[in-house]
């Protein structure tokens, strides 16, 4: 267990060892089992953390607010409109100021594919405190080890082996985010999981993201592999999470998306498809899902279903970070 980890950045699930991240669910099983109890935990008892929201949010925001209320700290929320960036305060500001008002800043920034993660990283090298990502346009680091630890409950700690998906599904809402996607093809790998990501030909993922997840699952011995086909995919799958990104690698123009997005309504998780991976499988999703479009209510409402869970551990996974690092 490495617990020297005070003052470490949580920008992507990559800036951290495996046993770093091995630390941190401990920590976070540790703190659930605490709340469970009625154990109080208030480790960050006066301390403060800064959250920037560039982007909306309800588990993200609510489950690192409560988790700052529950270790005895405040969360400041923070929106483009309430600070001044619009008018001139640059991340070197952002970084050097906060630093000096509190213990740590959490920002979400993934609207804009090569802007949010940037931004965060240059926030945090002119920080003195923890910069935690609460979703990048490249990485979703919070989310990923609610995850791992919800995957991890459901098979009793017995991942290796495992057959992950992450699946493109149809939604006619918004260009969403890769974050999600791309966070799980990188991570899943480093816990043992064979993944599979499948997706129609315009929904390809960044170039790094999928590098990485193949140096991840050489390293771990695992396979990574990539088809256009979600039936094939689905064939046998112990974890299924099927959700919507946009095709921001073929397009950047909203409506051209929308448009080769409508070629691939098909893409549904309903309950043939489901039916298609093993009998014990989940369904993950981080929410909010498109249903009808991503999934249908048999499979969200259905017994394979393990959304509520997943979201819960987001706070438990964010109070570790958050205990780890301020």
């Amino acid at each position: 267990m490495n617990t020297k980890l005070k003052g470490r950045d949580f920008l992507s699930t990559n800036d951290w060892t495996d046993e770093e991240l091995d630390t941190l669910l401990e920590v976070a099983f540790d703190l659930k089992k605490q709340k469970a109890l009625g154990i109080p935990h208030r480790l960050l008892e006066d301390k403060t953390l800064f959250m920037l929201f560039r982007d909306k949010s309800t588990r993200t925001r609510n489950s690192t607010e409560a988790a700052m209320t529950q270790l005895g700290g405040h969360a400041h929320y923070l929106t483009e409109e309430a600070v001044q960036i619009s008018h001139g305060d640059t991340e070197k500001e952002l970084g050097i100021i906060l630093s000096r008002y509190g213990h740590g800043i959490a920002i979400r920034d993934d609207i804009y594919l090569g802007a949010g993660h940037k931004y965060m990283t240059n926030v945090a090298t002119w920080a003195d405190i923890p910069v935690i990502s609460l979703e990048s346009d490249f990485d979703h680091p919070c989310q990923m080890m609610a995850d791992i630890m919800t995957i991890q409950e459901k098979f009793h700690h017995e991942v290796r082996g495992r057959k992950f998906v992450m699946s493109w599904a149809y939604a006619p809402s918004y260009a969403k985010p890769l974050a999600c996607a791309q966070g799980s093809i990188m991570m899943m790998p480093r816990f043992g999981m064979d993944v599979t990501l499948a997706m129609p030909p315009e929904f390809q993922l960044q170039p790094e993201a999928l590098a990485i997840a193949r140096q991840n699952a050489e390293a771990a011995g695992v396979r990574f592999e990539v088809t256009n086909n979600m039936d094939e995919a689905l064939e046998g799958a112990d974890i299924v999470e099927a959700k919507s990104w946009g095709c921001f690698m073929t397009t950047r123009d909203l409506a051209e998306a929308q448009e080769i997005a409508k070629k691939y309504t098909g893409w549904i998780l309903d309950e043939r498809r489901m039916g298609l991976a093993s009998k014990s499988a989940i369904y993950m999703h981080p929410l909010p899902a498109d249903r009808g479009c991503e999934v249908t209510n048999e499979v969200i409402d259905g017994p394979h279903s393990v959304v509520y869970d997943e979201a819960e551990n987001r706070l438990h996974t964010v109070k570790a970070i958050l205990a780890l690092t301020m």
